[in-house]
């Protein structure tokens, strides 16, 4: 049996705000970064090491597995960034409080843009500040893949080929794995691995900061799966 441990990035500071975020790169808050110290020393206490880390090229996620490799003692090992395990690309709702767009909307269709697996929020424009294209960390993706907005589904297509092409090799070779990831990119290898239905995928929440355990069977399918405490 394979253990896989992800995490979802301290809270950060539009967690706090209660703002959509997507792919805006804010920082961690305060009790973000107290919340990544403590999934740390929970890993140790647990005696919990790792030969491989993998996070997105927002900062709430690379300074999270960094906190936590940090109380481990393992700033060494090797950690690769990718835009595939960003969050969820939210579209125009990115930046806007969600009490406010559920009183313009209707908690109705907030709630299907926000966890429905096939609903798509309002895009934004390429002239839009928003837009993933003008930020350098992303020049190297096409136009097809900087996305104006994105559901659930759209998250899933570009973070499995990234499971299956970087993360399951690592496992197969019995390294010790841990993704440091956000709600939606989490929720889609989730979805993947546990096999759930949309109608399941859009009932999860995922916790900021709580190391969440998966044990795999050789098909790296989760046969148990639970949160440290």
């Amino acid at each position: 049996m394979q253990k896989l441990v992800l995490l979802r990035h301290g809270e950060s500071v539009w967690n706090k705000e209660n703002r959509f975020t997507g792919w805006t790169d804010v920082d961690l808050c305060e009790e973000g970064v107290s919340q990544a110290i403590k999934a740390g020393q929970l890993l140790k206490s647990h005696g919990y090491n790792f030969d491989f880390g993998f996070a997105s090229v927002l900062k709430r996620s690379i300074k999270t597995i960094n906190i936590v490799l940090e109380e481990l003692d393992q700033l060494w090992i090797p950690v690769q960034k990718s835009w595939r395990l960003n969050e969820r690309f939210y579209g125009a709702l990115q930046g806007l409080n969600k009490d406010e767009i559920v009183a313009q909307y209707g908690a109705e269709l907030v709630h299907k843009w926000r966890r429905d697996p096939k609903e798509l929020p309002p895009a934004i424009t390429k002239d839009d500040d928003r837009y993933p294209g003008k930020d350098p960390r992303y020049k190297h993706l096409t136009e097809r893949e900087l996305p104006l907005t994105e559901n659930l589904s759209g998250t899933m297509d570009r973070v499995l080929p990234f499971w299956n092409e970087f993360i399951v090799p690592e496992i197969r070779k019995d390294q010790k794995v841990l993704v440091c990831g956000h709600g939606n990119s989490l929720r889609a290898l989730i979805q993947y691995i546990d096999h759930l239905s949309d109608e399941q995928v859009t009932q999860l929440d995922i916790p900021t900061g709580i190391p969440l355990v998966y044990e795999l069977n050789e098909q790296l399918e989760g046969v148990e799966h639970y949160y440290l405490e």
